[in-house]
């Protein structure tokens, strides 16, 4: 990706003032480079193969009209202790997006087992944000009723060496798609519909509402 700059104008990417042409060169799937103009925040990126264009604007509506987001109640019933299973061989795994003809492949790890009230239930993890930690995207029966539709996701942290977890449902959270129709983020994979209602964590957010 190129751009071309007007005379006097300027972006300042990665510390470094730009004008004329430049180059952004070759951007890792996932990864991006933010391109600072003015106030504005300008993120090239690539997802799904595709490069993205992303401004970011501290004056944009829905940051200052941002009221917070609705939570349940904690509850201790929603922190369960499971089992991580992992695969002999990581399973790249595709999932849809929340942008429609947008695809993200995964390298899932493994597989966490748990119970909820007696319920055997399983999830596929994916790599968390830290080596090690696992992060886990789902949907339940609240979603797009009292939670967002799309997706909430819980971040668990390494499991420990028999292989026991711990799943906070209470931390579950939204992805920036429950915010803005200009994310990219990944939906669950179809195994990981849990077909309970996990009333924990956070709800849909007050602007998208009614």
């Amino acid at each position: 990706m190129v751009v071309t700059l007007d005379e006097g104008e300027e972006l300042v990417i990665d510390g470094t003032p730009v004008r004329g042409r430049y180059e952004f060169g070759p951007i890792a799937e996932r990864d991006g480079v933010n391109a600072v103009w003015d106030d504005a925040v300008i993120e090239v990126a690539r997802r799904g193969g595709n490069d993205i264009v992303r401004p970011r604007h501290p004056n944009n509506q829905l940051r200052t009209a941002f009221q917070g987001t609705p939570t349940f109640a904690p509850d201790p019933k929603w922190v369960a202790t499971g089992r991580y299973v992992r695969f002999e061989q990581p399973r790249p795994t595709t999932v849809g997006a929340s942008v429609e003809g947008l695809e993200h492949v995964y390298e899932a790890p493994g597989q966490v087992e748990f119970d909820i009230d007696g319920q055997p239930l399983r999830l596929t993890a994916f790599p968390g944000k830290n080596p090690g930690d696992l992060s886990v995207l789902f949907t339940d029966t609240t979603s797009g009723v009292t939670t967002y539709a799309a997706n909430r996701v819980v971040q668990v942290s390494t499991p420990a060496a028999d292989g026991t977890v711990v799943l906070d449902f209470n931390r579950a959270v939204n992805l920036p798609c429950a915010y803005t129709d200009l994310a990219t983020c990944p939906l669950p994979p179809a195994e990981n519909r849990l077909p309970i209602a996990v009333e924990a964590g956070e709800k849909i957010p007050y602007e998208r509402q009614g």
